[in-house]
């Protein structure tokens, strides 16, 4: 009997600690440039995932993300996913969109290639970010653009910010500094 509870026992802290379950470091997506975006390669820094949008109200955030980006940019990462799952408001194509988001907010965080944020065409790191069943930590449902997961050194998530919570506010910062 002992022997058997010592198995159970194994095989489940054995799926508790098994690497990636619980890490955003397992997804490879395309970047805009139509390179590979290696999350595992972002271990040991903070990480903001954030949907965006070109002709949005908030699109105006790029520009804090940018500055957040150039003064944390030694332990935060920021990974832009453009979407158009909002009134439209990104329609543009990946050059387009690179394009705007250098010219306009000098963007040179990562972005990651157009995606659907919701839906039954959502990106598996999407489905990953929005269901505890998936993260292990909680289920959030984008509400807009700049949409907002922060994730600690070690790929875990920790809490979703909506559209409303700036990049540079106490709230983001304090998980930061």
């Amino acid at each position: 009997m002992k022997y058997i509870l010592s198995i159970a026992a194994f095989i489940m802290l054995s799926a508790f600690s098994f690497p990636g379950v619980n890490s955003i470091h397992s997804f490879k997506v395309k970047s805009i440039e139509g390179k590979t975006i290696d999350f595992a390669s972002f271990k040991g820094k903070k990480i903001l995932v954030v949907n965006t949008a070109s002709k949005c109200g908030y699109t105006p955030q790029y520009e804090a993300l940018q500055k957040v980006y150039d003064q944390y940019k030694d332990k935060l990462v920021i990974v832009g996913f453009p979407a158009n799952n909002f009134g439209g408001q990104e329609p543009g194509s990946d050059t387009e969109i690179q394009d705007f988001c250098k010219a306009r907010f000098g963007v040179s965080f990562p972005l990651a290639s157009k995606v659907s944020v919701k839906g039954s065409d959502m990106a598996p790191i999407y489905k990953w970010l929005t269901s505890k069943a998936e993260n292990g930590v909680l289920d959030a449902e984008i509400g807009w653009n700049f949409g907002k997961f922060l994730l600690d050194e070690n790929g875990k998530l920790l809490q979703y910010f909506p559209s409303k919570v700036k990049p540079d506010s106490d709230e983001i910062l304090k998980f930061v500094k």
